[in-house]
């Protein structure tokens, strides 16, 4: 232990600068300025011992494979020194093709204090990325020609998109007169069916409609993005963890998901959400109790002896009472509202009133979100195996738990809801403004009941045999959904009747919408033949006969 602790010793102050000339002694100069125990060399040959930091600025990226193969060059020769990658700010690639290089540092464009700390975290044994926000170029360009039904599907899904857009713009302040509301949700209602009836009918399913969320891998409808793990796509990250296990990794996740939460939400799922019937500051309320919550059961449960043993069933056993601990943060320990003639006390009697016992199918197992952080387990990211602290492993991570606190918080919300229809003094200290009125409570109860059948009897069935499950993301302030593809199978034949009927309907329009597109094809060669070779014909032969009749009569004047 002694010989490891003086080897660190000797080798904690020197760091390796890979860079161009006029820009390596500029650094070099600032960082011995800024902290003077460090030793800064330009050329391995100069150095006396073997560095603690390797940092590589690098001019140019055009040929990512080429800086990955170098950069693993790097961390083989100079193990177990970290690399620190230094790129430009103007580049062409995504922060998930910057995500592949698996660097421990990863800087775009910084400050110079943002290098002088991340360099003192990655000294400790830390991970930093941070990257800029990045506009995917429209640069796309179909090598193939659309066929009528790729621009039957693109021409009409566009436009329903653009008028979904002015009905949500109008509808962010609903109108003072009821019926220009029900019409406006009612023309909300007609384009979400016209454009299911147009993926339906001219799929295929797997097709990107928005150029700036679209790749490969994902599709755009309703705003649903199809992956098989979160992208990041166009998105700035900021990621710092001091240390690289998993007490670090959840205490990123957690503020991440904190700061988040802080912004305020949008719903942006393109469905109705029973948190947004609760004022802004019991939102923010309800999912930080949660997220507190789940930061004490996670301690507990790492707490444990031998966690990867029980930790499944005790999670399943906290579920009710941290959903009850969350719902009296948000509600408040002492206060009190006039309830059947007498002040009765929030918390206590909200406990009394809701039931919090039911479980949200749609969330996942419990140990792909917990086995990283309780038994330091890998994830399953693109078909690699990733620590928990890589930063793409980290994200798919704090997608997991922005998906827990989303349906958690949906469960109590319903609750929540429901028991103010019964006590009318909740509704002013806990629901929106709006929904004070009695009808429009109960007009949002209804409307959220009508959609949990639909999913339930409908859309569960069909995401089921695609193997897809839904997903909320925690995003800039945003509820978004996304679908992760993962085998289902089991789930399935666990259907009911009405379900699994469903599924074959499904089966069949797979099966019969080629025939028919194939029918529409013959069917529309068929009639270009006709117009061209028949009618066409003809029409040139009358025009002919005509314009040769009135030559003669011309002539004979």
């Amino acid at each position: 232990m002694s010989v490891v602790a003086n080897l660190t010793e000797g080798i904690s102050k020197q760091i390796l600068l890979l860079a161009p000339n006029l820009l390596g002694e500029s650094l070099s100069i600032q960082l011995t300025e800024a902290n003077p125990k460090l030793e800064i060399f330009l050329k391995k040959e100069e150095m006396t011992r073997h560095p603690c930091l390797v940092i590589w600025s690098v001019e140019n990226i055009d040929m990512p494979s080429a800086i990955q193969l170098e950069i693993r060059r790097l961390r083989e020769y100079w193990k177990p020194a970290p690399v620190l990658l230094l790129i430009p700010g103007n580049t062409k690639l995504t922060s998930s093709e910057f995500l592949q290089f698996d660097c421990p540092g990863l800087l775009q464009d910084p400050s110079l204090k943002t290098l002088k700390e991340s360099i003192e975290i990655l000294r400790g044994g830390g991970r930093v990325i941070r990257l800029k926000t990045q506009l995917p170029e429209k640069t796309r360009s179909n090598t193939s020609p659309m066929g009528l039904g790729q621009w039957l599907l693109l021409s009409g899904v566009q436009e329903i998109n653009n008028e979904l857009q002015n009905v949500e713009f109008l509808l962010d302040q609903p109108p003072q007169n009821p019926l220009k509301e029900f019409i406006l949700y009612g023309r909300k209602r007609e384009l979400n069916a016209s454009r299911d009836f147009l993926y339906w009918l001219w799929g295929p399913f797997q097709i990107s409609l928005d150029p700036q969320e679209g790749n490969k891998d994902s599709f755009s409808k309703s705003g649903i993005i199809a992956s098989s793990y979160p992208s990041q796509e166009g998105l700035g990250i900021n990621i710092k963890l001091d240390k690289r296990d998993p007490i670090s990794v959840w205490a990123a996740i957690k503020k991440r998901l904190e700061n988040t939460i802080q912004q305020g939400l949008t719903n942006s799922t393109g469905t109705l959400l029973a948190i947004e019937g609760l004022n802004t500051g019991r939102q923010k309320d309800l999912l930080l109790g949660l997220l507190n919550q789940l930061d004490e059961v996670i301690d507990k449960l790492r707490s444990n002896e031998k966690p990867q043993d029980s930790y499944k069933k005790n999670w399943l056993e906290m579920q009710p009472e941290l959903r009850q601990q969350a719902l009296r943060e948000m509600a408040g320990n002492y206060v009190r509202l006039p309830f059947k003639g007498e002040l009765a006390p929030v918390g206590e009697f909200l406990l009394k009133m809701v039931d919090l016992f039911d479980n949200d199918d749609e969330l996942p197992k419990p140990e792909h979100m917990l086995d990283p952080l309780l038994t330091n387990k890998p994830l399953i990211v693109e078909g690699q195996l990733l620590p928990a602290d890589d930063p793409r492993a980290l994200i798919q991570l704090e997608m997991f738990f922005s998906n827990w606190l989303i349906r958690s918080a949906e469960l109590i919300c319903a609750e929540v809801m429901s028991a103010c229809g019964e006590w009318p003094e909740l509704r002013r200290y806990l629901l929106n403004p709006h929904l004070v009125s009695t009808r429009e409570l109960e007009r949002l109860r209804n409307q959220l009941n009508s959609q949990t059948r639909w999913q339930s009897l409908i859309q569960k069935p069909i995401q089921l045999y695609e193997s897809k499950r839904l997903f909320y993301r925690l995003r800039e302030g945003r509820i978004e959904p996304i679908l992760i593809t993962e085998p289902r199978d089991e789930e399935l034949r666990q259907l009911g009747w009405w379900q699994q009927q469903v599924a074959l309907l499904v089966e069949a329009r797979d099966a019969i919408t080629p025939q028919i597109q194939a029918l529409v094809r013959r069917l529309g060669n068929v009639m270009v033949i006709v117009l061209t070779k028949v009618i066409g014909r003809a029409i040139g032969l009358i025009g002919r006969g005509i314009a040769q009749g009135m030559g003669r009569s011309l002539g004979r004047n």
